[in-house]
């Protein structure tokens, strides 16, 4: 059954209904006032949303490599393990790099003391302040050099460059690697970058910090929700698209980089009049309400012409022709002819059913 369908047999229903509820007319008198389920007109916080297909990317993410060429002497992570900032991932031969760091250090200390005692005997008068010149020159050489070899050692030393979930090893103890040989990847996956586009006419409706609502087929009962972090600078000459880029939080890493995304985008939002689906009474090519004017008594139905805007699930946005407060017909409308009498059966609060709303006692007696 359509949804059209069904409202027509939903009304259909109450129409049968309502008159049961009505009073019985006198003989010669005037018609009793039409019994009508109401609400009150309220706002709340709606936006106009965007569709868009995105990727997902990690927060960061890299290809550990090796900076030298040499074998590796040990491997300290196991595949997919949550690694910190500075540990130590991998470990290559540095036997050769660890005796010329004790030679170098041996020469600098040697070059220190040679430093101190010609500095002794220069504030003794019994050097000369070139001497001690040419003394500290050397230790300064000296440490230069022990640093250098520290560097070269810390060089066999492969660390993570930040905290994250190692991927799968790609090599063993005893395997030679070079420059550029992949060992593994990490993957900082507390957050995850969200990267799509959408038509550059719209633009000027997005922001930093705008809201998205993302799903993947991975989850189909699941939302994910962030916000826009960057607006690319330039517009795809070809596509006239630009590339957006959201921040989705993932505490607990069920979101995998590449996984694609229908994400919706909440633009302009606003604090609009909403009304349900059912007050509305389309005639040609304009939009009607019933608003009933309880200043007079009875209260009569009082026909009022509206401008719609987003429609929800149930609901519709109205731009112009109702405020905040007023009381509309949503149940009885095809009874009430403009400018009748009705009788307020009951306020509609979405907390009952129709059913139960006919039954109940009138809210308000015309």
């Amino acid at each position: 059954m359509t949804r059209f369908s069904y409202n027509i047999t939903k009304f259909a229903l109450i129409a049968a209904l309502l008159p049961a509820l009505g009073h019985t007319a006198a003989p010669g008198g005037p018609p009793p006032p039409t019994a009508v389920i109401v609400e009150k007109v309220t706002t709340q916080t709606i936006a106009d949303t965007l569709e868009a297909l995105g990727t997902l990317r990690a927060n960061e993410s890299v290809q550990i490599t090796a900076k030298v060429a040499d074998t590796i002497s040990a491997v300290r992570f196991n595949d997919g393990e949550s690694v910190s900032a500075g540990d130590v991932l991998v470990e290559q031969t540095d036997a050769e790099e660890a005796a010329l760091l004790e030679e170098a250090e041996s020469l600098a200390e040697e070059a220190k003391r040679q430093f101190e005692r010609i500095e002794s005997l220069v504030a003794q008068g019994s050097a000369s302040e070139s001497l001690l010149d040419e003394r500290r020159q050397n230790w300064r050489t000296a440490s230069a050099r022990e640093s250098a070899v520290r560097s070269r050692l810390k060089d066999r030393l492969i660390t993570a460059p930040f905290s994250g979930h190692v991927g799968l090893r790609r090599i063993s103890p005893g395997a030679l690697v070079s420059p550029g040989d992949v060992i593994t990847t990490l993957v900082d996956d507390s957050s995850m970058k969200l990267d799509f586009t959408i038509p550059a006419v719209y633009l000027d409706t997005v922001r930093v910090g705008t809201v998205i609502d993302a799903t993947t087929s991975v989850y189909p009962q699941r939302a994910f929700r962030g916000t826009v972090s960057s607006v690319d600078s330039t517009i795809d000459p070809v596509t006239r698209s630009i590339t957006i880029r959201a921040i989705l939080p993932n505490d607990d890493h069920a979101l995998v980089p590449g996984m694609l995304m229908t994400l919706e985008l909440r633009r302009n939002p606003r604090e609009a009049i909403v009304i349900s689906e059912e007050t509305i009474i389309p005639r040609g090519s304009e939009t009607h309400v019933l608003v009933v004017d309880e200043t007079v008594s009875p209260a009569v139905a009082e026909q009022r012409s509206v401008v719609l805007g987003r429609r929800l699930a149930g609901k519709v946005e109205v731009r112009s022709g109702l405020s905040e407060g007023e009381t509309i017909i949503s149940h009885g409308t095809l009874k009430v002819r403009p400018g009748a009498p009705v009788r307020i059966q009951a306020v509609d609060d979405n907390t009952r059913s129709i059913a139960d709303m006919i039954r109940s006692e009138p809210a308000a007696s015309g």
